[in-house]
C-alpha cells in the first residue's frame, strides 16, 4: 500500500479531517492561483471586453465541470465504503467499472457540449461585443472533456482512499503549467482568450498524467481484465450515485447561468466587476471544498467500517474548523478586497471606478455570509459520504430555487444590487434541507447499524 495512502477509521476526527483536507486546500489555492492569473491576463492584456467574455463563458463551464466532478466525485463514494469495509477485491471492481461509465460520459458531454455551446451562450443573452470571445474560449474547454474527466475520476480515486497529497501535487503541477502556458500563449504568442483556454487544457492533462502514474504504482489498485468488465448491478449502483451528484451540480448550474443572462442586461462593465468577484469566488470556498471532499472520505470509511459514532464526532469537528476557517477568509477578504480585485481590473480610470464600485460591493457581501456557504458544503458532503446522493440532490434544486427566483425577482424591487444576494440565499435555502435531512438520515443510519 502506498504512503500516501490512510484509513480515517481510526484516530482523532478533527486531526484526520483537517490532515486530509489541507494539502486539498493548498491544492485548490493552487488551483485558483491559475484561474486568476487566467483573469489577471485576459483582464489586463486584453481589456474589459475580454474579461467580460470570460465571465459570460464561466456558468457554461463551471456547469460541464459540475458534472464531471459530480460524477466523479459520486462514483469515489463506493470506493470509500468499500476501502473502509477492507473489500479490495470489490473495490479494484469499482473502480474498473468507474472507468469504464467516465469514458462514456466524458464522449458523450463532449458531443453535448459543442453542439449546443452556441445555442445557450444566445439564450443567455450574451452582447454581440463579446459573444465571438466567449463560443472560442467554450469550444476549446470543452474540446478537453475527455482531459478533465479523467483528472476527476484519477483525483477522486485517490482521495477515496484518504490520499489528499497526490492530487496537491498535481494541482501545484498543473498550477505551474498553466501560468507558464498563460504567459507564452496570451502575452508572447498573442492568441488572445484562446491561448487562456488551451493553457487551462494542457495544465489539467499534466495534472491527470501526474495521478495516473501514482496510481500505478498503488498495488490494491492493480487491475486485472475483470476487474474492468461491465458488472450491470455495480454500473446501476455507480451510477444512482453519481447522477444525483452531477444532475445537483447542473441544476445549480443553469441557475448560475440565469443569473448571468440577468447580469448581461446590465451591461459590459456591469459584467466585468461582477466577473472581477465570481473569480475570487472559488477562493472564497476554497477551504470549503476541501472540507467537503475530507468529509465524503471520512464519512463513507467510517460507514463501511460500521462507525457510525465516529460519523457524529467528524461532523462536530468539520462544522467547528469549518466555520472558523470561513471567519479568516472574510477578514481576509473585506481588508484586502480592493487590492486583490485591482489585479483583474483594466481600462480608462472611469471604467476601472465602476467596475471596482461593483465588485467590492459583491465581495462584501459574500464575504459576510461565507459560514453559510461551508456549513452547506460540510453538510451536504456528510450526506453524500453516507451514500444519499438524492437529497443533496434537493438541495441542489433549492439553490436553483433561490438563486433564479432572486435573481429575477429582487432587481425589480431595489436594482442592480439585488443581484447580489442571489447565491447567499441559495445557500440558505439548501442549508434548510441539508441539516433536516443530516439528522433524519443519522437517525435512519443508527438504526440499521444497532446502535
Amino acid at each position: 500500500m502506498a504512503a500516501n495512502i490512510k484509513s480515517m477509521t481510526e484516530g482523532k476526527p478533527l486531526k484526520l479531517i483537517f490532515s486530509f483536507a489541507l494539502p486539498l486546500m493548498i491544492g485548490n489555492v493552487f488551483q485558483q492561483l491559475y484561474t486568476v492569473v487566467d483573469t489577471m491576463v485576459v483582464g489586463q492584456v486584453l481589456g474589459v471586453n475580454a474579461l467580460a467574455a470570460l465571465g459570460a463563458s464561466d456558468w457554461l463551464n463551471w456547469m460541464m465541470l459540475g458534472i464531471i466532478q459530480g460524477f466523479a466525485q459520486g462514483f469515489s463514494i463506493l470506493m470509500a465504503q468499500e476501502f473502509g469495509a477492507g473489500n479490495i477485491q470489490r473495490l479494484r471492481k469499482v473502480v474498473g467499472n468507474a472507468i469504464l461509465l467516465s469514458a462514456v460520459s466524458a464522449a458523450a458531454l463532449l458531443v453535448l457540449g459543442e453542439a449546443a455551446v452556441l445555442p445557450l451562450l444566445r439564450l443567455l443573452q450574451t452582447p454581440e461585443a463579446i459573444m465571438g470571445q466567449s463560443l472560442l474560449y467554450l469550444r476549446i474547454m470543452f474540446a478537453g472533456i475527455p482531459v478533465v474527466m479523467a483528472y476527476n475520476l484519477l483525483a477522486s480515486v485517490l482521495r477515496a482512499l484518504g490520499d489528499g497529497k497526490t492530487p496537491l501535487h498535481a494541482m501545484i503541477m498543473a498550477a505551474a503549467v498553466n501560468i507558464l502556458l498563460d504567459l507564452v500563449f496570451v502575452m508572447l504568442f498573442g492568441w488572445g482568450i484562446a491561448g487562456a483556454a488551451a493553457a487551462t487544457v494542457i495544465a489539467q492533462f499534466s495534472s491527470g498524467i501526474y495521478c495516473y502514474l501514482h496510481i500505478r504504482k498503488v498495488e490494491i489498485l492493480t487491475l486485472g481484465r475483470e476487474d474492468c468488465r461491465p458488472d450491470a448491478e455495480l454500473d446501476k449502483k455507480l451510477i444512482l450515485l453519481g447522477l444525483p451528484m452531477a444532475f445537483q451540480n447542473a441544476i445549480i448550474s443553469v441557475g448560475g447561468m440565469i443569473v448571468q443572462a440577468v447580469v448581461n442586461g446590465f451591461g459590459v462593465i456591469f459584467i466585468a466587476g461582477f466577473t472581477a468577484t465570481n473569480k475570487l469566488y472559488g477562493v472564497l470556498e476554497v477551504a470549503a471544498t476541501s472540507y467537503g471532499y475530507a468529509m465524503i472520505t471520512y464519512v463513507g470509511q467510517n460507514l463501511g467500517a460500521g462507525h457510525i459514532d465516529r460519523i457524529r464526532k467528524g461532523m462536530r469537528a468539520a462544522l467547528g474548523v469549518a466555520l472558523l476557517t470561513s471567519a479568516v477568509i472574510a477578514a481576509g477578504m473585506l481588508l484586502l478586497g480592493h487590492q486583490i480585485l485591482g489585479w483583474f481590473i483594466s481600462g480608462s480610470p472611469e471604467e476601472a471606478e465602476l467596475t471596482m464600485g461593483i465588485a467590492y460591493h459583491y465581495l462584501a457581501i459574500m464575504s459576510v455570509f461565507l459560514p453559510v456557504l461551508y456549513i452547506l458544503h460540510v453538510v451536504r458532503s456528510a450526506l453524500q459520504g453516507m451514500g444519499d446522493t438524492v437529497l443533496p440532490m434537493a438541495s441542489g434544486v433549492a439553490e436553483f430555487i433561490m438563486r433564479t427566483g432572486t435573481a429575477v425577482l429582487l432587481p425589480m424591487l431595489i436594482g442592480e444590487e439585488g443581484i447580489f444576494y442571489a447565491e447567499i440565499l441559495a445557500w440558505a435555502g439548501a442549508d434548510v434541507i441539508l441539516v433536516s435531512s443530516y439528522f433524519v438520515r443519522m437517525r435512519k443510519v443508527e438504526t440499521q447499524w444497532g446502535n
